[in-house]
């Protein structure tokens, strides 16, 4: 690509406006190369970010069923100590604070504030519960029982399979 500098060196500076004008319509990207690019990125992004999203959900059933299973190492503990478990009344903050009444208590059993689940709210807890001595329950994205995918429940007596 000629400069007008390199061009006007040459001795002849009758070409010149010519020479800046090729310089000017070579320079640039067209109107349809944008065009392509942008549509390229579309597609790539189209691609990508379901699979992004899908493991992010994924992950978030994930952490909620070893966030069930840790509780459920928690409340095994408490029951040692104590003798049952915490009723559904006591909750899971039985494993952070001694209910009324409640002797032979050597937690907390929990280092912790009992944790919400990845979708913000609190876990269920049922005992005795309908599965089990107790059952722990969260009920997906969406929040109530039932569904399928992102909003399915995740629950104590299995996995996510």
């Amino acid at each position: 690509m000629l400069s007008v500098a390199d061009h006007s060196m040459k001795g002849n500076g009758s070409g010149s406006i010519d020479s800046i004008k090729k310089i000017k319509e070579d320079s640039g990207f067209t109107l349809i190369e944008l065009i392509v690019v942008l549509i390229i990125i579309g597609l790539v992004a189209a691609l990508v970010t379901p699979r992004f999203f899908g493991k992010v959900e994924q992950s978030r059933l994930k952490a909620a069923q070893a966030q069930i299973e840790l509780f459920g190492l928690a409340l095994d503990h408490y029951r040692l100590d104590v003798g049952s478990y915490p009723t559904s009344s006591q909750g899971l903050e039985a494993l952070r604070r001694r209910p009324v009444g409640v002797e032979r208590w050597y937690g907390p059993y929990l280092k912790k504030e009992i944790p919400r689940d990845p979708w913000g709210r609190d876990y269920v807890y049922i005992s005795p519960g309908r599965h089990g001595d107790y059952d722990i329950i969260s009920y997906g994205a969406d929040g109530l029982p039932g569904g399928e995918g992102e909003n399915r429940d995740v629950v104590s007596w299995k996995g996510l399979e």
